[in-house]
């Protein structure tokens, strides 16, 4: 137990200037394991925030669970929708109708993700919405309307208001002989979700324009469910496994991305652990720093001996100066890890426009900005992991301090 001498002694230590360098290296000390702890909360918040804003986005545009058909096309779609709605958890159902198609605007040419939708329920199974200039409710049956992505239209070089021709072919094999159909639409709205892979290649229009084009009557491709908790996806898939019958395909947004997240996952965690070797490294710092304070308080360890302080005591006594040393490094960065984590969307566009180069690319991370996300475990265990190691790394010049022979150390002073 610390007795108040011990706990004085520690804070009187870590406070002392006599011994100008050795002030200095304990200060380094406390630095190195602030800089340590400030990066390993950096790169940890972009890397929650990287994962966040993408299963945000894919599921905004996705939604959580998926309820097809094994042959291709829903025939009674109203029943599926009708039933699942029903279910614990479920808080919108939308049949879309989903096609590959090509775009052609004066001999520019693109491959397309088309999306049929149905726009009074579409708005309740995504956010893609809030992400769009327009909205789907400017999808008109009959009107041939389409809203595109925001790259996408520019790749076409098309504005809201302009034209672009659907080609599309009820079978995608080359020795059909089908005829391709075109079909004329006008752009009446853009999105833009910061991720390439669907600003690039995905437009929508309304679902009876989609099932006129391709031929497809009363049938969809299929029907998504929005959840109220979206880790209830697989719960809520299998409920509708056992209700339906066999010929009902049902897929969730974890298996759909499954190894997508999973390797953000393991990326975060190799992270973690390859920068917390950064903390290791700041704070064994540590041993070094309070071998050399325990020489230098040689004499000051002798006269404390002398005056009845244990040698249990003096160990205690540099235990405290050394996990201040930790607690102060560790807090300044946990401040300003944090703070940086917060500002991140701020830091980022500054540093930027500095260099003159992007610091992310759309072509290698799906998004164009990055973002931080604080989450309070992980700082806690980046906390508690520098603590526990700076108090490791006190543990051995603490003991050497505790055999200091008093005689022997006064001798020459």
């Amino acid at each position: 137990m610390f007795k108040p001498l011990e706990a004085f002694l520690g804070f009187r230590y870590t406070r002392s200037r006599r011994g100008t360098y050795v002030s200095f290296i304990a200060l380094a000390s406390m630095i190195g394991l602030a800089i340590s702890v400030l990066v390993l909360i950096t790169v940890l918040s972009i890397m929650n925030g990287f994962e966040q804003a993408l299963r945000e986005r894919i599921l905004g545009m996705l939604s959580h669970v998926t309820v097809s058909s094994e042959m291709g096309e829903v025939n009674d779609w109203q029943t599926i929708r009708d039933t699942t709605l029903e279910f614990p958890h479920v808080k919108g159902a939308a049949p879309f109708i989903h096609k590959q198609i090509m775009l052609n605007v004066d001999g520019e040419v693109r491959g397309v993700s088309l999306q049929g939708v149905m726009p009074e329920l579409q708005t309740t199974i995504g956010t893609i919405e809030e992400h769009m200039t327009g909205s789907f409710k400017d999808l008109k049956e009959g009107e041939n309307g389409i809203i595109l992505g925001q790259t996408l239209a520019k790749d076409l070089g098309v504005k809201i208001g302009e034209d672009v021709i659907a080609i599309s072919l009820r079978s995608l094999s080359l020795d059909s002989g089908e005829v391709p159909t075109l079909q004329e639409f006008k752009v009446v709205g853009t999105f833009k979700l910061d991720m390439k892979i669907y600003d690039s290649t995905m437009a929508f229009i309304h679902i009876k324009d989609a099932a006129t084009m391709l031929e497809m009557g009363n049938t969809v491709t299929g029907v998504r469910l929005q959840l109220d908790d979206m880790f209830q996806a697989p719960a809520v898939s299998d409920m509708i496994y056992e209700l339906f019958d066999s010929g009902i395909w049902v897929t969730n947004w974890t298996l759909q991305n499954k190894n997508f997240f999973k390797a953000i996952q393991t990326q975060k965690t190799m992270f973690f652990f390859i920068l917390i070797m950064l903390v290791a490294v700041a704070a064994f710092n540590l041993v070094s720093t309070m071998i050399m304070v325990v020489t230098n308080k040689n004499a000051d360890i002798a006269i404390l001996r002398t005056m009845g302080l244990s040698p249990g005591g003096v160990m205690r006594t540099f235990l405290v100066q050394g996990s201040l040393i930790g607690v102060i490094g560790t807090s300044v960065g946990v401040i300003l890890g944090v703070a940086i984590a917060l500002n991140i969307e701020t830091i980022v566009p500054l540093i930027e426009s500095v260099l003159g180069v992007p610091l992310v690319s759309e072509d290698a991370y799906f998004i164009s900005k990055i973002k931080g996300a604080i989450q309070w475990g992980d700082i806690a265990l980046i906390a508690g992991s520098t603590l526990f190691l700076s108090l490791i790394a006190t543990l051995y010049p603490s003991w050497k301090a505790s055999k200091v022979q008093p005689a022997e150390a006064l001798r020459y002073e």
